[in-house]
């Protein structure tokens, strides 16, 4: 085996590694119910690695991930990916920074993004771990979008919304759960979690 095809199989591995440790935290937080969420990392500018569907996310190993191209189309037949595999697609398109999409089912985004056509956070401390922000004074909105089974028209509508002048760093999908990514699945997985702590506060603020 050639020294590329080695330093490729070694990358893969251990952004899968990644993933799975990250799974298994989100797991033990209540935020991948069964086989919901999904996750991926970049390979190159025209490969990602992303569960397979149907797997248990609390679960996971090696083999439950899968390779596709930019475009969602998967490398090995007769596997088949997440659905919504083409949201993950239109993010890996729009910037190329993004080397990892985080997908999860909380209870806290899946109730608030049922009760509001966005989510307005300001004044936490941990937004600053959210990119471009220096200070919890700023006001950061996280949109909410219908949840739309046409994957197609719904990551139109987020590709839309990113091509406006307000930076968003995640998105939530009414009754669905909470997008976001990162330059790194660790980048990724740091914003996730302060989103799901100020999610909570947000929905203990409602009681």
């Amino acid at each position: 085996m050639h020294a590329d095809s080695l330093g490729a199989e070694a990358r893969l591995d251990q952004l899968a590694d990644e993933l799975i440790a990250s799974c298994q935290l989100f797991h033990s937080r209540g935020w991948v119910p069964a086989t919901g969420g999904n996750f991926s990392a970049r390979l190159d500018e025209q490969h990602l690695l992303i569960t397979a569907s149907g797997v248990h996310k609390g679960e996971l190993t090696r083999a439950d991930f899968m390779i596709v191209d930019v475009d969602g189309k998967a490398l090995e037949a007769g596997r088949k990916s997440s659905y919504e595999t083409g949201l993950h697609t239109q993010l890996y398109r729009r910037d190329p920074a993004i080397r990892s999409v985080l997908h999860v089912h909380s209870i806290a985004n899946t109730v608030l993004s049922r009760r509001h056509p966005l989510i307005r956070l300001t004044g936490y401390e941990l937004m600053k771990i959210l990119p471009g922000i220096v200070e919890p004074s700023v006001t950061v909105d996280i949109p909410v979008f219908g949840n739309d089974q046409d994957i197609d028209r719904l990551s139109r509508q987020v590709d839309a919304k990113m091509m406006e002048p307000s930076r968003m760093p995640a998105y939530l999908i009414a009754g669905h759960g909470l997008y976001t990514w990162g330059g790194s699945v660790r980048e990724a997985r740091h914003r996730l979690e302060a989103l799901e702590f100020m999610f909570e506060c947000e929905l203990w603020n409602e009681r």
